[in-house]
């Protein structure tokens, strides 16, 4: 290799080093912290969820009546997806959303089979959970934001799926990402950072989670004014 080749190539490595990672990324920043790996569709079973009561306590802490139109984001098996269905009733309606298409077929097959006509399942984007604009009361994230691998770029198109009073509701446990955990100072500083602001919180009796509901406070940023937060936030 000649000494020139040689040059050129140190060079090029230097600007790559001093690239801005958020030009490779859409303009968004990518995320200060760790993201947990997603090792199944099933938080725990139906069953166990069900005798601490969980979903109901969530759905009476979220305010979820007959009527809302609400949002099931990385909905698994369906756990919340069935129970939000029949609490929002004919009237209302839920689109539950997967990033896997195996496990989007699963919940449809499921849908259909318990002939639920007010639900419809979608298969979602790592980074857009591609709703619809201004078309939900409420959009559940349950036990799987610290799965997402981009924060600032998922938030930033979830949001603009709220209806003006809306809510996202976060389920989660206060512990860190690597165990599958979000802290909620860090889910604060996330929020935050796309102008939303947790408005409240519970603990879940018998789960080892707590209940975060957000509001949008200030407008949208664009994604190069998106600050970013680092784990220990």
């Amino acid at each position: 290799m000649s000494n020139r080749l040689i040059a050129l190539t140190a060079l090029a490595a230097l600007a790559g080093c001093d690239a801005d990672p958020r030009e490779a990324n859409g303009g968004f920043p990518v995320a200060g912290r760790a993201v947990a790996p997603i090792v199944s569709d099933r938080f725990s079973t139906e069953d166990a969820r069900d005798r601490v009561g969980e979903a109901e306590q969530v759905m009476e802490l979220a305010g979820i009546v007959p009527g809302m139109s609400v949002a099931d984001i990385g909905a698994g098996e369906g756990y919340y997806t069935i129970r939000l269905a029949n609490a929002v009733g004919p009237g209302g309606r839920v689109l539950a959303q997967d990033i896997i298409p195996e496990t989007r077929d699963a919940l449809a097959r499921r849908v259909q089979r318990e002939e639920l006509e007010n639900v419809s399942v979608r298969l979602g984007a790592s980074a857009d959970p591609r709703l619809p604009p201004a078309s939900f009361d409420r959009i559940f994230l349950v036990h799987m934001y610290h799965e997402v691998t981009e924060p600032y770029e998922f938030l930033w198109n979830l949001r603009q799926g709220l209806r003006q009073g809306g809510e996202v509701v976060v389920v989660d446990a206060d512990r860190p990402i690597k165990r599958h955990g979000m802290p909620p100072g860090l889910l604060d500083c996330e929020f935050a950072a796309l102008g939303m602001e947790r408005i409240r919180t519970a603990e879940i009796a018998g789960a080892d989670a707590y209940f975060a509901a957000f509001r949008i406070s200030r407008e949208l940023p664009e994604p190069s004014e998106i600050d970013v937060c680092e784990e220990d936030a």
